[in-house]
């Protein structure tokens, strides 16, 4: 069972839109190492996990990801909203603009859509452990 506090972890108050930096950050939402990749990694490696506490900290660990998730898509949606026309053409942003308008899409900064091969869970503790800490690096 989840438990939802309706408020972000770190509140995201984006003034400005930019929608050149949004393109980078989505990559972050839904790119290959992004952060619905992450949850989804962990939620789903849980299960073949042999030793209960270590099942609750993938559990701990995915949902925290989902935590991660929304802020993403909170700084992305804030750095997006009320574009102009112009904005949308001079950023290069038209051709997920014309799809998604304004919408958070999960999709890599190439405009690459999130696809569940970014993701590994072989049921092998050691090796779903050394693909999150892959995972983990390729984004620090």
């Amino acid at each position: 069972m989840f438990v939802y506090e309706k408020r972000l972890q770190y509140p995201v108050k984006i003034k400005q839109t930019n929608p050149k930096l949004a393109q980078i950050i989505i990559t972050q939402y839904g790119g290959p190492d992004g952060e619905l990749g992450a949850s989804l990694r962990y939620l789903s490696q849980r299960f073949s996990m042999p030793v209960p506490e270590l099942k609750a900290t993938l559990n701990d660990i995915g949902v925290e990801e989902l935590g991660h998730l929304e802020m993403i898509g909170s700084i992305v949606y804030q750095l997006t909203k009320n574009l102009t026309e112009e904005q949308i053409k001079a950023a290069g942003f038209d051709s997920y603009f014309v799809d998604h308008t304004t919408g958070v899409y999960p999709n890599s900064a190439a405009g690459v859509p999130f696809t569940a091969a970014y993701i590994q869970v072989k049921g092998d503790p050691i090796t779903d452990l050394h693909e999150d800490m892959a995972a983990d690096e390729a984004v620090n």
